[in-house]
């Protein structure tokens, strides 16, 4: 059975960020929350020295490509319901 590798990420504006010890507090919350969650690898991936902006990427490996897409379709609607943060840019892209 083939391999299928699946990536997502996300551009977040933080609005009420003041500090770059509360956005991280804030990314580190959420990206634990995904990895306890799901079975991906998480980290913020780009925007580390900006108070109010960051980029949150996942990555995952599964036999099915439906598998892949119902998990990141879920990781999708739990990173939009964060109240604190703003999704400006999503992408998604599989390889077979």
């Amino acid at each position: 059975m083939p391999a299928v590798y699946a990536h997502a990420r996300w551009v977040l504006r933080i609005p009420e960020c003041r500090s770059l010890k509360t956005k991280r507090s804030i990314i580190r919350g959420l990206r634990d929350r995904i990895r306890s969650r799901f079975p991906v690898s998480a980290a913020e991936t780009d925007f580390a020295n900006e108070h109010g902006r960051a980029e949150l990427s996942v990555a995952l490996v599964t036999s099915d490509a439906k598998v892949a897409d119902s998990i990141l379709e879920r990781l999708d609607a739990m990173v939009a319901s964060d109240p604190r943060i703003f999704v400006t840019e999503r992408e998604r892209r599989y390889v077979p």
